[in-house]
């Protein structure tokens, strides 16, 4: 396996277990609609579907890692989290969160960003 996939694996993981001890219960991970993958769909309450995107880097030299999720990737997102919320027919709102990790050696940071973006346009 190339070696940024292992690292965003172990980002999910992170993230994952970040999101948990904040008590959240995770539905799902590595969702796929159609070209469009949500990493992981996670709830807190009843009322509130999160949709989470995972972004991890081994440093910032060319940014931070939430600074590289695109506007085609929110659109796909959007999407997926439509057809998630219709074919389980809930009645929920949705939000949009980034968790930013930095991961490396030497140096390990985990951001996790609400609201992250709004999809009405």
């Amino acid at each position: 396996m190339a070696e940024h996939n292992e690292l965003g694996e172990l980002g999910e993981k992170l993230a994952q277990e970040y999101l948990e001890q904040k008590g959240y219960t995770i539905l799902a991970r590595n969702w796929t609609y159609l070209k469009a993958e949500i990493d992981i769909i996670a709830q807190k309450d009843p009322e509130t579907l999160v949709i989470v995107e995972v972004k991890t880097r081994n440093n910032t030299f060319i940014g931070n890692p939430e600074e590289f999720v695109s506007k085609k990737k929110i659109k796909l997102l959007v999407m997926a989290a439509n057809e998630y919320v219709v074919s389980n027919r809930l009645n929920v709102e949705v939000r949009f969160d980034i968790i930013a990790v930095v991961h490396n050696s030497k140096y390990q940071n985990l951001e996790h960003i609400e609201n992250a973006f709004y999809f009405f346009g």
